[in-house]
């Protein structure tokens, strides 16, 4: 609760009470306390089964068959929840890796948060040079830029890897997303376990409406839709498809 202390302070030193009913008639204010209470722990390649699913089923796939199961070769991706980047970049790492550009492939990445305030460092795409020992070495070599001078000690992701990622604040608990489906890959993970059971199936249900027919929603390795969704199917732990049956009622009524 530091940083909300710190607000506190800011403000000059207003109490509790008194910043609870500034909270409710400031839209502005209530968006600077969802930043300083949201959490935002992250690491680039975070829960490696994810990306090794990838990139042993999935993209030999798309690449053996010229396209996505689409059908098309541009590949896009929402990472909801992104925090400072880390996962939207391992994203375009990989995939920039697997489906390079001179195949015909292209990316579009969309990367949201809640937080305005990790969205602005987000995109910057500059980490601590520590953070380099979770990327894989050929990765680190052709993507990333080591600091030199005031910026020993740091990182930064190549130009070519930056144009890849679109970063864009949404509140995964509003009716609606402001955002352009359908996804191919959506990742959602270690964002749901903080929402009550109503929230949380709410939440699935709008983004399962993002996803591709044939894409894949990647939760984290904490959560899971087991006995919880008739829509979906696990492929694999955590990683789920919009079940054959979801399919064919979408069909026989029409959407409805």
């Amino acid at each position: 609760m530091g940083r909300l202390s710190r607000r506190l302070r800011e403000l000059g030193d207003l109490s509790a009470e008194a910043y609870l009913r500034r909270v409710e008639g400031d839209v502005t204010e209530r968006v600077q306390l969802l930043d300083a209470i949201c959490t935002h722990e992250t690491s680039f390649f975070r829960e490696p089964k994810h990306f090794e699913f990838l990139e042993q089923e999935v993209l030999p796939r798309w690449r053996a068959q010229g396209a996505t199961d689409q059908g098309t070769r541009t590949v896009r991706v929402w990472s909801a929840g992104c925090s400072t980047g880390e996962e939207p970049f391992s994203l375009a790492m990989l995939l920039s890796h697997r489906l390079p550009e001179w195949e015909g492939w292209r990316l579009e990445i969309l990367a949201s948060d809640l937080s305005t305030r990790i969205l602005a460092q987000a995109r910057q795409a500059v980490w601590p040079q520590e953070k380099a020992a979770d990327i894989p070495m050929e990765y680190l070599k052709a993507y990333m830029l080591r600091g030199t001078g005031t910026q020993e000690g740091w990182m930064k992701a190549g130009p070519e890897l930056r144009e890849q990622v679109r970063f864009q604040r949404v509140n995964l608990h509003s009716a609606f997303y402001p955002v352009e489906g359908p996804f191919d890959l959506l990742f959602c993970r270690n964002v749901l376990i903080y929402f009550d059971d109503v929230s949380r199936q709410r939440t699935v249900q709008r983004l399962l409406g993002h996803l591709a027919p044939t894409g894949y929603l990647f939760l984290g390795h904490a959560e899971s839709l087991i006995g919880r969704s008739h829509c979906v199917r696990a492929v694999v732990p955590t990683v789920y498809a919009v079940s054959t049956s979801a399919l064919g009622e979408e069909a026989r009524t029409g959407g409805r």
